[in-house]
């Protein structure tokens, strides 16, 4: 079977289209599943995040779908034939941009409704008529209810990455919507991994499926290099902006457990000098996706994330993954580290341990991925020497610079510290040379002894004295 594109016999505009997207070889799950699905089969199809899945649903479809197509106005000419189903706003949008490039030549029109903004926009839309619809299962099933979304004439339906959309809850949603589509009806289900649920779902909704799995389910790319680090908690972000200005990386995705703990560390990276970007599920939609926008132009270096993000984004040339936090599930450790090494890239994924916790959930990656992990330690530039010595003054000196002749630095005593120049000695003064001489006797007499010291009075002047007064009587004898 060939693996280029010129060769699979696509209709003039999906071809065209193609090559303008500068496809030129299949990846393995496109050359097994796209002549699969041309056929009208049923497909349960398993491969690594990052490796083409998009493609290999959307061409076969548009190209089944060009029967349809026509240049009419009328929305009834227009009505609902493939519906594309994915678990969050992000992967939705994506895929929607994709199917809309691939058929800008085609008169097919798409469309993708999910939650967070206004429903008008949307539902002017869906009344104008599209033969492609990308949904979020809770918007859909909004349209469905205020009858924007008719579906009795869907042929294709297409469940992407079904064990995320199992993970946070769509079953019930699913089962609704699929009770909605006709019995005759081509299901394609895509997903990075298998689990006993997605084949269970599987042998629920699809005829005699063919299985199409291009790579041992939960491997990771074989392209991306894969560290474990352990650190502290309050070392983390040192850590990450070492590596990060060690390597020259100049883009990458950050992930954390939490959206509270999202929003801090993106600040805190963001006061370190780093031009970051927050996504989490807290943020609305048109933050989402302003977020996106600048970290795909390249105007912020990290996108810090909650998994929102860890599933099937296609952001080209993104260097390296960091996991701030060990992943609660590792299976979501292959999406993660699924961001960078795409198509074949090169790509490093980095993962901080700390703590009992973290080392319980390295052990179930070490079970999902059936390999050892090894835990370095992180050694920090500034707390190694490297020639350097402190010498007891706040400042440092290199190795050869002249320090002080106590330091001792590889076992060889520095240079000696050349001794500074005598200062000239004062000049004399002749006041301190002269010997000590007794100071002159005064040349006023003493008092003689023989006259008498007068006797002060030591009552004030401005007291007066009492009149002396005579004695009338005389005491008695």
């Amino acid at each position: 079977m060939s693996s280029s594109f010129s060769n699979l016999q696509l209709a003039e505009p999906l071809a065209r289209a193609v090559a303008e997207m500068g496809y030129e070889s299949m990846t393995p799950i496109q050359a097994e599943a796209i002549p699969v699905v041309l056929t009208g089969r049923d497909v349960m199809g398993a491969a690594q995040t990052g490796t083409g899945k998009t493609a290999a649903f959307s061409l076969p479809l548009l190209q089944r779908l060009l029967k349809h197509e026509n240049s009419s106005t009328s929305p009834a000419r227009h009505p609902v034939r493939a519906l594309v189903l994915l678990p969050t706003r992000e992967l939705a949008d994506q895929v929607a941009q994709q199917v809309k490039m691939y058929a800008k030549y085609t008169k097919l029109r798409s469309a993708v409704v999910f939650g967070g903004i206004d429903m008008k926009p949307q539902t002017a839309e869906l009344k104008r008529g599209v033969e492609v619809l990308v949904a979020t299962p809770g918007r859909l099933l909004d349209h469905i209810e205020a009858k924007n979304a008719v579906l009795n004439q869907v042929e294709y339906v297409v469940l992407d990455e079904a064990d995320r959309m199992l993970d946070i809850g769509f079953l019930p949603d699913l089962q609704r919507i699929l009770s909605f589509l006709p019995k005759q009806r081509t299901t394609l289900l895509f997903s990075a991994t298998f689990s006993p649920e997605i084949k269970r779902l599987a042998n629920s909704y699809l005829q005699d499926p063919v299985t199409v799995e291009v790579a041992r389910p939960n491997e990771t790319a074989s392209t991306v290099e894969q560290h474990f680090y352990s650190v502290v908690d309050d070392d983390k972000r040192r850590a990450l902006r070492q590596i990060v200005r060690a390597k020259g990386i100049s883009q990458a995705f950050v992930f954390v457990n939490s959206k509270l703990g999202c929003a801090r560390l993106a600040r805190s990276l963001e006061r370190d000098g780093l031009k970051t970007t927050a996504l989490h599920g807290d943020k609305s939609q048109d933050e989402r996706l302003k977020a996106l926008a600048a970290f795909k132009a390249g105007e912020v270096d990290l996108l810090v994330a909650t998994d929102v993000a860890a599933r099937g984004l296609d952001i080209k040339d993104v260097p390296a993954v960091f996991n701030f936090d060990v992943p609660f599930n590792a299976e979501d450790y292959v999406h993660r580290i699924g961001r960078t090494g795409r198509a074949g890239a090169s790509g490093l994924a980095v993962t901080f341990v700390s703590g009992g916790n973290d080392a319980r959930l390295v052990s179930d990656i070490e079970k999902l991925l059936k390999r050892k992990i090894e835990v370095e330690p992180m050694e920090f530039e500034e707390d190694r020497p490297r020639g350097r010595i402190n010498d007891g003054r706040r400042t440092w000196r290199e190795r050869g610079e002249l320090g002080d002749p106590r330091d001792v630095m590889d076992g060889t005593p520095p240079p000696p510290r050349p001794r500074p120049a005598a200062r000239p000695a004062p000049s004399a003064d002749p006041f301190f040379d002269r010997p000590y001489e007794p100071p002159a006797a005064t040349s006023a007499p003493a008092p003689s002894k023989s006259e008498p010291e007068p006797v002060q009075s030591r009552v004030s002047a401005n007291i007066k004295t009492k009149r002396k007064v005579a004695a009338l009587f005389k005491s008695a004898g």
